[in-house]
């Protein structure tokens, strides 16, 4: 029993990028079946009343308001452009930046397959294009979630790695949670962004950990 426990243990360790990225895209095919027929899913209604019933109020909004924006289009170039000019190692650069266009490429070819259209019930602010899934999150998830890959890698220091990790993370969720709070996506949006991101960043840390 040990030494089968031993080999499964073994052999999850080795392959654990592949059973994360499948866990993922099943999670991310069972949000995409239901999109595909229009509808309108439980979570989705579950996030929406609850955001309304117990979360709606000024002072949020102005936060939601501004923590989206780090994963808006401009902040991660800018972010990317900087990082390019900081690090010494241009490999990395240049991989942060593949990693963001792809990501982008991902995002835009997946939304023209679904054609969702955004919430109509409320917005916050103006968006425009398709809903599923949401753009912001897959930015956020890709590259937020690709300098945690690069901090865990790199830096030696426990305290500083570890809370480097943990405030990207929340950083990540709370831009998640700022386009379901916005009214600019559906709580599936935001999921299914997060599940295809995860999936696909398992993929592209694995083609390029041995380059930089």
């Amino acid at each position: 029993m040990k030494k089968g426990d031993s080999k499964i243990r073994k052999l999850f360790a080795e392959n654990w990028k592949v059973v994360v990225s499948v866990i993922c895209i099943i999670g991310f095919l069972i949000f995409a079946k239901s999109v595909f027929h229009k509808e309108i899913m439980e979570a989705d209604i579950v996030g929406h009343n609850f955001i309304i019933n117990y979360l709606m109020s000024d002072t949020l909004t102005v936060c939601a308001k501004f923590i989206t924006n780090f994963g808006g289009a401009i902040c991660l170039i800018t972010i990317t452009a900087i990082l390019f000019l900081v690090i010494k190692n241009k490999k990395i650069g240049i991989a942060i930046a593949i990693n963001l266009l792809m990501e982008s490429i991902l995002n835009l070819s997946i939304k023209s397959i679904f054609q969702r259209p955004r919430p109509i019930e409320y917005k916050l602010i103006e968006e425009s294009g398709y809903s599923f899934p949401s753009g912001h999150s897959m930015a956020s998830m890709a590259f937020y979630g690709f300098i945690i890959y690069l901090v865990y890698k790199n830096i030696k220091n426990k305290y500083i790695k570890w809370s480097l990790i943990v405030l990207l993370t929340l950083l990540i969720i709370a831009i998640g949670f700022s386009r379901i709070y916005l009214g600019v996506h559906y709580t599936s949006d935001v999921l299914g962004g997060f599940l295809l991101t995860i999936a696909y960043l398992m993929l592209y840390t694995s083609i390029i950990q041995d380059k930089i």
